[in-house]
């Protein structure tokens, strides 16, 4: 067995704390200087870890959470399910969040976990799948873009600590 495998998995309880490091330290390093500094130094992993426990095995198994593990280590964290239109969900599919432990950002983990949601998506029957970038977010933009995502126009008002911080949506068809 190949020992530098990268396994994309669904996520299991036991990877709540692992998952929420992941994403609070992804969003310490991926929002710096586009995010208030002090909203991301407040961010707390034990927090973020008890939210994840708390909705694990809610809900009725649309939304999907995937972890891609290599020799046992979680290394990164993707979520995706129903497209949101404000509280009511759409016939398309969304991707909610990819985040990748930053020590290996380049590493094809972000790339493995998106297709993984593509294909899982594809397979129940969604035609196309929507997120939401931080406008200012270019090398998340170019990331969605070399995976076949165009922003289609759409932009949401996002704020954090007073500051505003828009995004934009960017759509992929899934048939293709």
């Amino acid at each position: 067995m190949d020992d530098d495998r990268l396994l994309i998995r669904p996520m299991a309880l036991t990877d709540c704390d692992r998952v929420a490091e992941i994403r609070v330290r992804g969003w310490q390093s991926a929002y710096r200087g586009l995010i208030p500094q002090s909203y991301l130094d407040a961010m707390s992993v034990a927090r973020d870890a008890e939210r994840h426990r708390t909705r694990f095995g809610q809900g009725d198994g649309s939304v999907v959470n995937l972890v891609a593990e290599r020799d046992g280590e979680v290394m990164g964290w993707a979520c995706h399910g129903p497209y949101r239109d404000g509280e009511v969900r759409t016939a398309d599919a969304e991707l909610y969040a990819v985040y990748v432990d930053p020590r290996r950002y380049g590493s094809g983990i972000g790339h493995a976990l998106l297709l993984e949601s593509l294909r899982n998506r594809t397979a129940v029957g969604h035609e196309r799948m929507h997120l939401w970038v931080l406008k200012d977010n270019i090398g998340a933009r170019r990331f969605y873009e070399r995976a076949g995502f165009e922003p289609d126009g759409t932009e949401e008002p996002f704020e954090v600590d007073g500051v505003p911080v828009p995004e934009v949506r960017y759509t992929r068809p899934l048939n293709t």
